[in-house]
């Protein structure tokens, strides 16, 4: 049986210097693709009515905020994520719908890096708080995201010393608290 050969990656945890912006593409929704997320996944009515958006407080039919959050997360993905050696994410801090996006909008996606930090406990990897900005065509923002990634490190830390304590893997490491 062979096996695939290892992967490069283009970006590890000491790529993530703060203070970088990245770019990261464009999407335009269509109508068909906000009914389709919405009927699966958010079946209220200003998502799937014409009369009833228009009666909302959007006027008009919109996406959903998740289906905002998932346009986001492919354009991460496919402009940034599938380069670098991502490890997942331990979770978000701040997640806020500013503006709602119509059919036919053109989101652009920017991505900061605030901070930085090795794992306490995961000598191997990396911990990086990063702020997302998604905004319309008239640069109005839409979205707001800040979050916690973890990103395998090129040169990994020696490994601690073995404790007699159980602690769940990463629990020293909560990104919550920035003094670890």
């Amino acid at each position: 049986m062979t096996h695939p050969p290892p992967r490069t990656y283009r970006y590890y945890w000491e790529d993530m210097t703060p203070g970088t912006v990245r770019q990261l593409g464009s999407v335009s929704p269509s109508r068909e693709e906000i009914l389709a997320f919405a009927t699966q996944f958010d079946p209220q009515p200003f998502h799937l009515e014409e009369a009833a958006a228009r009666d909302s407080v959007f006027g008009q039919l919109c996406a959903s905020g998740w289906h905002t959050c998932a346009m986001a997360m492919r354009l991460m993905v496919d402009n940034f994520l599938s380069q670098a050696a991502s490890l997942g994410s331990p979770g978000l801090e701040s997640l806020k719908w500013l503006k709602p996006v119509f059919p036919g909008d053109t989101l652009h996606l920017t991505q900061t890096v605030m901070e930085t930090r090795p794992m306490a406990s995961r000598p191997h990897v990396g911990l990086v708080r990063t702020h997302w900005a998604l905004h319309n065509q008239a640069g109005e923002q839409v979205l707001h995201m800040d979050g916690w990634s973890m990103f395998r490190r090129r040169n990994p830390a020696p490994t601690p010393p073995a404790s007699s304590a159980s602690t769940a893997p990463g629990a020293t490491d909560a990104p919550a608290d920035p003094a670890r």
